[in-house]
């Protein structure tokens, strides 16, 4: 039997997502497509074979509909979450988890509380790249990781925080870190482990008219003992490839993007050739394929069937949320900062 899904919010974010169903209509059946929005439903009717309906009490009272995928704006995910978990709905919700780490927490609870699955789009924990170096940390063969560097510099125009809410404390919960930011943060918590302690600087620069921060540079210690730094902005024209620096014992790892290069100091060198899946680092923030997207899907589906753990979990999504927390306060103040374990 098919996994029956709903999705919830018909915006810029469900396209890569809907591409993804498509791919996998073999396993899983889309019975609604939700947005309170005419106008958006008949554009997404015109793009996807799925039904659209116009209220959220046509999803939580069909049940037919085991699943919920959310793409709404993030001030409205713990509320919906928490809806669909009370209607018996397994939950698979767009990052961030909410707009602030306590709401976030209450839809972790929530949904555990309720006995659904909460899994978490963060789909660079999914790109090849980033696996083969987990695999290769996880075996030993790097040593331990003494340093970790993690750079994130992307572009966004103006016209991009001129949508109403964009930027806003209100709608996105921040700016750089949480909207952008928080795909590579996550990805680098997955590989370096833990970090315990922030120092640094945030701020909005001139390049950008908006509420929240474009601009990040902190220092960082991470549990193991190693120091990091993270380097973060939407202001860097035209946009790079986000990267990730490892040194460790036995050598150095560069993720750059959706390439790998790792040196040992035994001469040993290993290299994962970039895809076409990094883009979304300029003016154009949904300029890549769907590929991880429809891999987040798989993977969320499969842990419904078979009653495992999605790979990104609630309480995964919560480390790095509680870490954006830290970087903000450190960068508000001058003075270091715990993060919250």
């Amino acid at each position: 039997m098919k996994t029956r899904i709903a999705i919830i919010g018909l915006g810029m974010a469900v396209t890569p997502h809907a591409r993804g169903l498509v791919d996998l209509a073999d396993t899983v059946e889309v019975v609604h497509a939700f947005s309170p929005s005419a106008e958006r439903r008949t554009s997404f009717a015109e793009r996807f074979p799925f039904p659209t309906c116009d209220r959220l009490d046509t999803i939580l009272g069909d049940d037919r509909v085991e699943a919920v995928a959310v793409f709404t704006p993030a001030n409205t995910h713990r509320d919906i979450a928490l809806k669909c978990a009370a209607a018996g709905k397994h939950v698979l919700m767009e990052k961030p988890l909410d707009i602030t780490t306590a709401r976030a927490v209450e839809l972790v609870e929530g949904c555990r509380a309720a006995g659904v699955t909460l899994g978490v789009v963060l789909q660079h924990r999914f790109r090849p790249a980033g696996q083969t170096l987990a695999e290769l940390l996880a075996t030993g063969e790097l040593g331990a990781i003494v340093g970790c560097s993690t750079v994130i510099r992307l572009w966004r125009p103006q016209g991009y925080y001129d949508e109403p809410g964009r930027g806003s404390f209100a709608r996105d919960g921040g700016g750089v870190l949480i909207s952008q930011g928080i795909h590579t943060l996550d990805l680098m918590l997955s590989l370096a482990g833990p970090i315990t302690e922030v120092a640094g600087f945030a701020t909005t620069t001139p390049v950008h008219r908006m509420e929240t921060e474009d601009m990040v540079c902190a220092a960082v210690r991470f549990a193991n003992g190693a120091f990091g730094t993270i380097d973060a902005t939407t202001a860097a024209y035209p946009g790079f490839p986000e990267r990730i620096e490892l040194t460790c014992e036995k050598g150095t790892a560069v993720l750059a993007g959706t390439s790998l290069t790792v040196q040992f100091q035994d001469g040993r060198r290993i290299d994962v050739a970039p895809d076409d899946s990094a883009g979304g680092t300029g003016a154009d923030p949904m300029a890549f394929p769907h590929d991880y997207h429809r891999a987040v899907m798989a993977d969320f589906v499969e842990a419904i069937r078979t009653g495992r753990e999605p790979r990104v979990t609630g309480e995964e999504a919560l480390k790095v949320h509680r870490l954006i927390d830290a970087l903000i306060a450190a960068g508000s103040s001058d003075r270091r900062v715990a993060v919250e374990p």
